[in-house]
């Protein structure tokens, strides 16, 4: 006796549908599972064993074979539980086989027989959805996140008596609900809760650099911010999201499936709409940053900060192979984690955000410095940061301790989050009007080659770029970056095209220089 039901694997966010078999033949009772499964899959046969008992249905007292087709690739996750029990029951004719027919199942199994949440459920129920599947079964607590997807029929079950009762027509027991387990890491990596309420005009002094965040929130541009502390970095790193408008649907889905595999995403909201914050320690490991792991291959803040803000304070501090990791994501916007047994590649295209001290005591270019860093120590510390990854920050500000004459003047004049972010919407909604139907949705996204030909800069803006490359004082690489720049400064002043003192404006923001009255009167009141 046979019996077949359909599960999905993650690779990365793709999903791949599983082909579930479980035979029964006479010999000696044991449970043997096939197909390339790990320990967690492995340890399955004594979950669904118990489960399907305490359910109220036997358990074959013969020989059982489970294989996970196609049987090359890895199988992991405890999410399996649930399609090798009903395969089972179909193969012992406890359930009928033709209700097995274009459905998925996803779910853990306790040993009661109650269904407990597994993470992953929106990109599993969205590969099922594209292998053809109509119906997904998923443990009622994931309902709201697989009820994202369009297209497919979800069903929630609080136990395994509940879905056989289902499948056999029979009453539905009223099984108590089962708790949802959200992990205790969730809220500090997955939520932007903490920076509800920040306001922009908090940050006393520093016009320029307030003006930079603005112009880095409109075209999704890299950051880099350099002084001692206590200036206001943090500050300044906490209060881009909130200028940054909600995600759309699509980016939101994606980002929720990040979060999903990652196990962070809170039950209670299924659907990020409001770009991430990511905020690691400087500790934190390669994989915790870049991903990976020696068993299964999860997201790293590089990928929890997709569509959003990945801020790294006192970046000198982390430790060389991370910062050197962020060399491809910021340039391909996708993680590439390569295994022996598996290549998984998560989406990363966030805006990365810098905060670093002038040197190791962190007291230099203050006022009354009492700094005795020597300059071999201040320059050792600075290329921590190396001059590759400096060529991908678009923006570079250094900050320095306001006056209590500029402190009093700028939190009389300072606009706040809400005004600024007014201004963010309006100029994002120019970029998506004239990006419309092209892959790219900031100013930061276009290659500039791209740019250059179907966007093109005024006559006297062109010829003061090309002036700056023959001087060698840019390199291609950066010359695209001003380009972008100067776009974003243009959808600012709702310029049709980047002119030259949009560019000039663009210049100063990459080269760390001052802005001009026009520019800090868009932060002034």
């Amino acid at each position: 006796m046979s019996g077949r039901a359909i599960s999905v694997t993650l690779d990365g966010l793709t999903g791949r549908p599983i082909e579930v078999e479980a035979d029964i033949v006479g010999g000696l009772p044991r449970t043997v599972i096939v197909g390339l499964p790990d320990a967690t899959v492995n340890e399955a046969r004594d979950r669904c064993k118990s489960a399907v008992m305490n359910s109220g249905v036997p358990w074959p007292d013969q020989r059982i074979t489970v294989n996970l087709a196609p049987s090359t690739l890895p199988k992991t996750g405890s999410h399996y539980d649930l399609p090798i029990a009903i395969a089972v029951l179909a193969a012992q004719r406890a359930v009928p086989a033709d209700e097995l027919v274009g459905t998925a199942f996803v779910g853990e199994l306790a040993l009661d027989g109650r269904l407990r949440a597994v993470p992953g459920v929106l990109p599993a129920t969205l590969a099922a959805a594209e292998a053809g599947c109509t119906h997904i079964v998923v443990p009622e607590v994931n309902v709201p996140e697989a009820e994202l997807v369009e297209g497919i029929v979800v069903t929630g079950v609080r136990s395994l008596r509940q879905l056989v009762a289902m499948m056999t027509g029979d009453e539905v027991p009223d099984d108590p609900p089962v708790p949802p387990i959200d992990p205790p890491s969730a809220q500090p990596w997955g939520s932007i809760e903490r920076l509800t309420g920040l306001d922009l005009a908090d940050v006393a002094g520093h016009e320029d650099v307030r003006l930079a965040v603005l112009v880095a929130a409109v075209g999704g541009h890299h950051l880099s911010m350099v002084g001692p502390p206590g200036v206001g970095k943090t500050m300044l790193a906490q209060r881009l999201p909130g200028l940054l408008p909600d995600l759309e649907r699509s980016d939101a889905i994606e980002v929720s499936a990040v979060h999903s595999v990652a196990g962070l995403l809170p039950s209670d909201v299924p659907l990020l709409v409001r770009p991430p914050f990511l905020d690691p320690h400087h500790t934190a490991s390669a994989a915790a940053i870049v991903g990976g792991g020696s068993r299964l291959v999860r997201p790293g803040a590089m990928s929890l900060a997709h569509r959003g803000v990945l801020f790294l304070d006192e970046a000198p501090e982390f430790a060389i192979n991370v910062l050197e990791a962020l060399r491809q994501p910021l340039e391909s916007g996708r993680i590439v984690v390569a295994r022996a047994a598996q290549t998984i590649v998560y989406p990363a295209r966030f805006q990365l955000v810098i905060a670093a001290n002038p040197c190791p005591c962190g007291q230099g270019a203050t006022r009354g410095s009492t700094c005795r860093c020597s300059p071999a120590m201040r320059r050792r510390y600075g290329e921590k940061i190396s001059g590759p990854i400096r060529d991908r920050i678009d923006i570079r500000r250094t900050l320095t301790t306001p006056s209590r004459p500029e402190l009093v003047e700028t939190l009389a004049t300072s606009r706040g989050t809400h005004d600024l972010a007014g201004m963010v919407l309006s100029a994002r909604a120019r970029q998506r009007r004239r990006y419309d139907g092209t892959p790219w949705r900031v100013n930061a996204d276009v290659p500039g080659p791209e740019l250059r030909r179907s966007w093109p800069l005024t006559d006297d803006a062109r010829l003061l770029l090309d002036r700056q490359l023959r001087a060698d004082k840019l390199n291609p690489r950066s010359a695209d970056r001003v380009l972008r720049l100067a776009w974003s400064v243009a959808d600012l002043h709702e310029h049709d095209r980047p002119d030259a003192n949009d560019v000039r404006t663009a210049l100063s923001l990459r080269s760390d220089l001052p802005l001009d009255a026009a520019m800090r009167a868009l932060v002034a009141a």
